[in-house]
C-alpha cells in the first residue's frame, strides 16, 4: 500500500517500512511509473535512492547490485557489467558523463519516503 504524505511545500510517498530493506542491499520500487532502487546502508544510517535502469546493460538490475564505497564515496556496483555508481549522485565513477536519476528520499517515523512527484536530481 501505498500512502501520500503531504505538508505545505511537499508531498512524499510511503514506499516501505524502514525495516523491510535488508542492510547494505537494494530493492526496487515502482513510483509514478519509475523503477527505483533504494538502499539502506547502516554503518551510514542513510537510504538512498536512484534509477534502477542501467545504462551499459540496458536493463533494470541496480537494486540488485552489491554496495560498497569507492573513496569513502557510498556506491553500487552494476551486477552485469559492475560500472559503479555513487548512491548519493547517480554518476558513474569510471565513466562521469553517465548520470543515473538520484532521487530525494527520507526516512520518517520508521518509513522510507520518496518525494512526489518524483524529481531526478541531476548533479553536474
Amino acid at each position: 500500500m501505498t500512502e501520500t504524505i503531504e505538508s505545505q511545500t511537499e508531498t512524499w510517498i510511503d514506499i516501505c517500512g524502514v525495516d523491510d530493506l535488508e542492510p547494505d542491499a537494494g530493492i526496487c520500487a515502482l513510483v509514478e511509473g519509475r523503477q527505483i532502487a533504494i538502499f539502506y546502508i547502516p554503518k551510514l544510517d542513510r537510504v538512498f535512492a536512484i534509477g534502477n535502469y542501467d545504462p551499459f546493460s540496458h536493463a533494470n538490475v541496480l537494486s540488485r547490485g552489491i554496495t560498497g564505497d569507492i573513496q569513502g564515496e557510498p556506491v553500487v556496483a552494476s551486477p552485469v557489467y559492475k560500472q559503479h555508481f555513487s548512491l548519493e549522485t547517480g554518476r558513474c565513477i569510471e565513466d562521469e558523463s553517465v548520470i543515473v536519476p538520484s532521487y530525494p528520499v527520507r526516512t520518517e517515523n520508521g518509513r522510507v519516503l520518496i518525494q512526489s512527484p518524483v524529481k531526478e536530481t541531476i548533479h553536474e
